[in-house]
């Protein structure tokens, strides 16, 4: 399957206040093999262009450089996505309408209509991560962890799932899952205190979060640090930064998860 392709936009619904689904067509999605917490790179074109894509290339960072020599006034800002689900020639993304600044991502999402057109790269399986073979998944995040918890839930036996969402109206009909509301709250302040004071299931844990960066963080330290987690049972992603957005220069501490992550590439269960 080729990396890279245009989506074309063939449904949009408000499946919550705040989130937004699109339905995508194009070619090679019918080929895509499905797995779970799959992501790719949507491209959203610059006011006042059509989407650009770089020279057609099998290698990721030959794909990138070739990106990067796109003019920057005809450039497409990229930003990472998880699949929410598939059919056939289709895939769905859920974009989240974040309160304040609307970035590019969201500023398309709230507008968007069939017939629009963005740029894709991926799914790539070279960025497929095995699920773990523990006894149960502690799965922890926001709003944008919705879909990748979902694609979990239907490879997953066990699962603790805790997920954060504005309010009660950002529910999703997932099974099993702990609602938490912030009302208000400080964001991710509901999420830290469920997680510190949940009772874990008897035998082997292995956890995955995903959401704002330094909540992901602070969840982190309290699993290795409190609850005796081995790092590498732990799958964790930021997915985005209070304040910051993806072009924004990483932090010291973006850059300490990276080199982290790649650390432990050779697998979250320690293989």
């Amino acid at each position: 399957m080729n990396p890279a392709g245009l989506l074309e936009v063939t449904a949009v619904r408000r499946v919550t206040p705040r989130t937004v689904r699109v339905t995508f067509t194009g070619d090679g999605l019918a080929e895509l093999e499905p797995w779970p917490d799959q992501q790719l790179k949507l491209l959203f074109p610059p006011p006042g262009h059509p989407v650009r894509l770089p020279a057609a290339e099998d290698d990721v960072l030959r794909w990138y450089q070739a990106y990067l020599a796109i003019p920057e006034a005809e450039r497409p800002v990229m930003r990472s996505y998880t699949v929410r689900s598939r059919n056939g020639d289709t895939i769905d993304v859920d974009f989240v309408l974040h309160t304040g600044p609307a970035g590019p991502a969201t500023a398309w999402a709230a507008r968007a209509a069939v017939g629009d057109v963005l740029g894709r790269y991926g799914p790539d399986p070279a960025y497929r991560r095995p699920l773990p073979t523990a006894d149960t998944l502690l799965c922890a995040g926001d709003e944008t962890a919705i879909p990748a918890v979902a694609s979990l839930l239907s490879e997953v036996d066990n699962a603790l799932v805790f997920l954060e969402v504005a309010d009660a109206a950002e529910e999703q009909p997932l099974p099993g899952v702990h609602w938490l509301h912030r009302d208000g709250a400080e964001h991710g302040s509901r999420l830290l205190e469920a997680v510190r004071g949940a009772a874990l299931p008897a035998g082997s844990v292995a956890a995955w979060l995903a959401g704002e960066a330094s909540t992901v963080r602070a969840l982190r330290r309290h699993l290795v640090g409190e609850r005796g987690f081995a790092k590498s049972d732990i799958e964790f992603t930021g997915y985005w930064r209070r304040k910051l957005a993806q072009d924004d220069a990483p932090t010291p501490e973006d850059l300490a998860d990276a080199a982290e992550k790649l650390g432990d590439s050779a697998g979250w269960n320690g293989s």
